[in-house]
């Protein structure tokens, strides 16, 4: 090889060296933004969470849970197969009531406390209003108390009406005339407890005792998701003597008593401790009175209200259940007060209610709390939110706390 071309060589390779500085310059400027990038979004996302993390530590809990344990839900098969008979059931009056939750009958007609604070009777297709126990204005969550708001209803000797009002009290109600007696006062003081949440009630067959819950003397009927997630162990049941006007509490320390029930022989009543996904037996009268045992255990859902069926046997009314196999969210943050703690700083009860999984379940159970058959909604896609079965003429109207609308279902169709 010559100079010339040694020459020519080393020029055909100096641009090959010139044009490789600038890639080295691009990658080192990559690197760099993206280390910028990198920086400013950490820094960003701190900004963005910093407030939330002074908001959580400050911010207090409205709600001060309990550790409590329940056991493995029972697995769904046998009686507590899943099935889609409760779709078969037809809806009546559907956007002209609103939140049902109880359900009595005199003859065809059928009475029901609605969530705008009225006893209504449903006459055929017509509505007609007998009473209402409280004042207007009604709608929101702030004049709930004021207004009212009927739970469980009765029939007692004689056509008369007994109405547990959550907030205003136990009522007798003239179902002709629509004359309201107040029997008992909601919010007054019983042995060093107020009552707050007035829930159900069972009346004798002479009328002379009348038997009721109530739920909470520390939350009221509006903020039910805080007892329920607090697990208050607050919950009473009480005995109201219609002649000597007497109150008394027959049992206390219950985890949101909810249905309640008298047995045939009106010794005991069945209560609905919707916590802990039981129903209790409260020996009220006889050589048992002051006791109490467990009538079922460990259900598949957690029970609202009680109510006779024509068998012999007792419906039970479930809005919300425990699936096995499957995932019950109620069970896994009972043992988590941390995790109900900060959720309820974060959410409302009305944003958390949009995550809590609809599944209508009622239920027929026999003595030694024995189910013989039960009717399923799925995603309650039918009749959701169901609170109690009311068995009349061969079918069931299934009261709701929320629905707009009561159920049908034709027991000849399932």
């Amino acid at each position: 090889m010559n100079e010339t071309e040694g020459l020519r060589f080393r020029r055909v390779h100096r641009p090959v060296i010139t044009d490789e500085l600038p890639e080295h310059r691009n990658k080192g400027s990559g690197t760099y933004s993206g280390k910028v990038f990198q920086v400013t979004l950490l820094s960003l996302g701190g900004f963005l969470l910093l407030p939330l993390l002074v908001i959580i530590l400050i911010l207090e809990s409205p709600i001060h849970p309990e550790v409590f344990s329940l056991k493995e839900p029972p697995l769904m098969k046998g009686c507590w197969e899943p099935n889609l008979k409760l779709r078969e059931a037809q809806r009546l009056f559907e956007d002209q009531i609103t939140g049902p939750e109880s359900i009595a009958s005199i003859g065809d007609v059928l009475y029901a406390g609605t969530a705008d604070g009225k006893i209504v009777k449903l006459i055929g297709r017509r509505i007609h209003t007998v009473t209402r126990l409280g004042k207007l204005p009604c709608g929101s969550r702030e004049e709930e108390s004021s207004c009212g708001r009927p739970l469980g209803i009765r029939v007692g000797p004689n056509g008369t009406l007994f109405v547990a009002d959550a907030y205003l009290g136990l009522f007798q109600v003239n179902p002709t005339t629509g004359e309201a007696t107040r029997l008992v006062s909601g919010g007054q003081v019983v042995a060093g407890r107020k009552l707050s949440f007035i829930n159900d009630v069972a009346v004798t067959r002479d009328g002379k005792k009348l038997y009721f819950t109530d739920s909470s003397s520390r939350w009221q009927r509006r903020d039910y998701l805080h007892l329920i997630m607090e697990a208050t162990a607050d919950g009473r049941v009480l005995e109201y003597d219609t002649e000597s006007r007497e109150l008394t509490v027959v049992m206390e320390n219950l985890r949101f008593p909810n249905g309640i029930q008298l047995l045939p022989d009106e010794e005991s009543v069945l209560v609905a401790e919707t916590t802990m996904a039981r129903i209790r037996r409260v020996h009220v009268a006889g050589l048992n009175k002051g006791g109490m045992d467990t009538f079922i255990d460990n259900l598949p859902g957690f029970p609202d209200n009680i109510r006779p069926s024509s068998t012999g046997g007792y419906w039970v009314a479930m809005s919300a259940v425990r699936p096995n196999p499957g995932f019950s969210m109620l069970d896994f943050l009972s043992q988590r007060p941390w995790i109900k703690k900060f959720i309820f700083k974060l959410f409302s009860q009305e944003v958390l209610m949009k995550f809590v999984p609809r599944y209508s379940l009622v239920a027929e159970l026999h003595d030694g709390g024995i189910c013989t058959r039960s009717f399923h909604d799925p995603n309650g896609l039918v009749a959701a939110y169901v609170s109690e079965v009311h068995e009349h003429d061969g079918s069931l109207y299934l009261g709701s706390f929320r629905s707009p609308y009561i159920a049908k279902l034709d027991l000849s169709k399932v």
